[in-house]
């Protein structure tokens, strides 16, 4: 499929360092990024921009704080590279930190929410917007909170914000295509003169599929990871959107050895899990969040290989 207008969007680092308290190293960091670069992405998001005064730098490694100094030794002296991306959740970040976009190294703010932080969630999309950045504001849980108080939130967001894309994310991987499909109808719906984009968890293997559907009605941004890496069962993969699109801008071979010199050998280390994890299938298929499924695996939980338990503990929550 080829869309010029498609962007591509490898949260690797960001949602990655989810499974690893976002303790990759600085070189690791540089080399996807260089990969991206000669791979033609469009945009790499690198973290979070999350306060210390919350969070602990001895508990968590540099990308759940994103200092400026830090993305500009990965950016340094790599040539026409992706734009960089940093993520804002409500209530996280110390916003009097975050520079004007001309002192800055980064270009885009992604803001997260839920639906009942939509308030929140505009004010802070406004200001990033003032400061200069391309943003974006992506509705956690989307699954979770499809009745009227979603086409509210849209509605606002159309009406008083200055984002220039909305994300549909399916947070706890639960969507199936059909899903995608009227949910893509009801944000076209509120959402008009802005990119939609989508962003997918991979808990019943519906990832790729369900970012191919989204594209298909409309989605023009679209997220991946480097082998599909991600919080629990992880994401759609880079590698699979940059084959799927066929636009020739992408060079897939760069993230293939990425993948096979780094990707690989992390996984099989065992150090960090993701991918097919059948408590993760779980959480995915009763639409709840992958946190007690992330716990069962725990290396200490003498049940973490056993499934059944794990399923009739998930429908004893009554979300059946």
């Amino acid at each position: 499929m080829f869309r010029p207008e498609i962007k591509v969007l490898d949260c690797t680092i960001r949602d990655g360092g989810l499974v690893n308290k976002h303790k990759f190293s600085h070189e690791f960091v540089r080399k996807v990024y260089k990969a991206l670069a000669e791979a033609g992405v469009d945009y790499m998001e690198i973290g979070y921009k999350n306060s210390d005064k919350l969070f602990s730098r001895s508990e968590y490694g540099p990308w759940k704080f994103c200092d400026d100094e830090d993305i500009r030794k990965v950016r340094e002296g790599i040539e026409n590279g992706p734009k960089v991306a940093v993520m804002v959740d409500i209530g996280r970040a110390d916003l009097d930190a975050i520079k004007d976009r001309d002192e800055s190294p980064f270009e885009m703010v992604r803001v997260a929410a839920y639906v009942k932080d939509i308030d929140k969630a505009i004010a802070h999309v406004n200001r990033f917007n003032a400061q200069g950045y391309e943003t974006t504001v992506n509705i956690m849980a989307s699954s979770r909170d499809r009745g009227p108080e979603l086409d509210e939130a849209l509605a606002q967001i159309q009406a008083e914000s200055k984002a220039d894309v909305v994300y549909l994310v399916d947070s706890f991987g639960h969507y199936y295509q059909e899903q995608v499909d009227a949910m893509m109808v009801r944000y076209k719906d509120k959402i008009v003169g802005r990119e939609i984009g989508f962003h997918g968890h991979n808990n019943m293997q519906l990832a790729f599929g369900n970012t191919i559907e989204a594209i298909m009605r409309g989605a023009n941004f679209v997220d991946g990871t480097l082998f599909g890496i991600g919080r629990g069962a992880g994401n759609c993969t880079t590698e699979l959107l940059l084959s799927f699109l066929k636009n020739p801008k992408y060079d897939i071979r760069p993230v293939l050895d990425v993948v096979s010199t780094e990707m690989v050998p992390m996984m099989k280390k065992g150090e960090i899990e993701w991918g097919y994890i059948i408590p993760l299938m779980i959480s995915g298929a009763f639409n709840v969040h992958p946190k007690d499924a992330i716990a069962w695996r725990a290396n200490d939980n003498p049940e973490r290989d056993n499934y059944r338990a794990f399923w009739e503990k998930t429908v004893g929550t009554g979300l059946d």
